[in-house]
């Protein structure tokens, strides 16, 4: 056959494809009008998360704190299916059961750490990655169209580092050089070759925001918008008013008000602030000052979203009725100050303050070498509320690392306490986990070992140390 015929022929082929999948397409838009993608936006990288091999235990005559504030003596665990089964003094083992003998020892639910940047500020770290980071999106001060998620190395040595610390839940947030950073995700600390199969089912995203010295000064230093306080309000404000009269517009089209209304465009960035105003995401916000954090709540009042949790918050301290009444959080360090001005008026005892006048507190890492020692920076703000006269106890202490991070992140029917029914997310402590000398034995996500200091196999490795003839594995 010559070339111009069978050319010919390949055309009349093509044409015809063309022609039935152009008939197939408008028959799809006649179904489903992507209403689904830009009204209800569904999650296009859903977790694909699947629970690692189970084991049903038995952990007998520990001291169990149980997240809740209460503390059993001489108590027991039961776990089956990935569940909590019981809680008590006098557990009867079901038969064939495992059982391991706890004496002396601690028991408590997973710990959550609800600001993390394991993953999306990888180690190891290449002189190209202080200059140009994943954690942090720095082309323009609204990046709300970006994901955490999308930043994920799921190969980070830093998973593994928190995991032998009992962390068994992080909300990974992207960096705080935006006003708007972009998407938090929330993962179960599993090994995986995945972020997706790291991804807490079901779980909310979070729309990080930024107030402050970091996007003023990131973006002022370059000469570009915000380089002011009241330019990062302007800036928070502007995007908002965009944000709802772009939700106003797809609700006319999806409404068909007006019938001859063209299908808006669609915009992954006023989509994600869209989401928010719906009350479909939450809103997590890098914020120091009080003044600060006061102009916040008003701005979200003006445009009818709530904040989740002020992150860092050192001065909360001074605003806990504020924060009451407007239901906000703060998610604190145990000890950081002085490393920048906006820090300057922070104090050690901030988190036993806001607790003590009944405000929600939570502790975070933010850099993993707290994620490691949790339990630690709740006893530095025992000890620092201690000697300013307001006393908190371990019992006490704990909720800001269980059932408080879980309630912000709307999981604490699932993860943050030790109850019946709830995922078996447990650690089994070497002693008082408020101590120095303590270390986790056992992690267990779901019921399944993840991590068993006394056993080499089970302390998973990152592809980054295999190999490497020094590795320091927790004693």
């Amino acid at each position: 056959m010559s070339a111009p015929r069978m050319y010919g022929r390949y055309c009349l082929v093509s044409c015809i494809m063309f022609l039935f999948l152009l008939s197939q397409g408008s028959a799809l838009a006649a179904q489903a009008p992507l209403a689904e993608v830009s009204s209800n936006f569904t999650n296009p990288f859903p977790s694909t998360y699947q629970p690692l091999p189970r084991m049903d235990l038995l952990l007998q005559d520990a001291t169990i704190l149980d997240g809740i504030g209460h503390r059993l003596g001489h108590a027991s665990i039961l776990l089956q299916d990935g569940k909590i089964i019981r809680v008590g003094q006098y557990i009867d083992p079901p038969k064939g059961i495992k059982i391991i003998d706890a004496k002396g020892r601690f028991i408590t639910p997973g710990l959550i750490d609800v600001h993390s940047h394991v993953g999306d500020f990888a180690e190891p770290q290449t002189l190209q990655d202080y200059k140009v980071s994943d954690v942090n999106e720095e082309s323009s001060p609204n990046s709300a169209q970006v994901w955490a998620l999308h930043s994920i190395r799921v190969q980070d040595p830093q998973f593994a580092r928190v995991r032998a610390g009992g962390v068994t839940t992080l909300q990974v947030l992207p960096g705080s050089s935006d006003l708007f950073g972009g998407r938090g995700v929330v993962l179960k600390n599993v090994p995986a070759v995945t972020a997706q199969a790291m991804e807490f089912p079901g779980a909310m995203q979070s729309l990080k925001m930024a107030c402050g010295e970091n996007p003023k000064y990131t973006f002022g230093g370059k000469g570009q918008f915000p380089s002011s306080e009241m330019g990062n309000v302007a800036g928070y404000r502007q995007a908002w008013a965009d944000a709802r009269d772009y939700q106003e517009r797809w609700d006319d089209y999806h409404s068909k008000r007006n019938p001859a209304a063209p299908r808006p465009a669609r915009d992954l960035k006023l989509e994600t602030l869209a989401a928010v105003l719906r009350g479909e995401m939450l809103v997590d916000m890098h914020c120091y000052r009080a003044d600060e954090m006061a102009i916040m709540m008003d701005v979200a009042k003006e445009f009818h979203y709530k904040i989740t949790a002020f992150h860092h918050a050192v001065e909360a301290y001074k605003i806990v009725p504020l924060l009451k009444e407007n239901g906000v959080c703060a998610a604190v360090w145990a000890d950081w100050w002085g490393f920048k001005v906006e820090a300057y008026d922070a104090i050690r005892a901030n988190a036993a303050f806001i607790d003590a006048e009944g405000g929600c507190v939570m502790l975070h890492s933010d850099a993993t070498i707290s994620g490691e020692h949790l339990p630690l920076d709740a006893a530095l703000v025992i000890g620092a509320g201690q000697r300013a006269r307001v006393n908190i106890s371990e019992e006490r202490a704990l909720e800001w690392l269980t059932i408080n991070p879980a309630r912000s992140l709307q999981l604490d029917q699932q993860i943050g306490s030790l109850e019946p029914g709830k995922k078996a997310d447990v650690v089994l402590w070497s002693g008082d986990p408020f101590s120095v000398y303590t270390r986790a034995d056992l992690v267990l996500i779901d019921g399944a070992v993840v991590y068993d200091r006394n056993d080499s196999s089970r302390q998973p490795v990152s592809d980054f140390e295999v190999g490497q003839p020094a590795i320091a594995r927790p004693q």
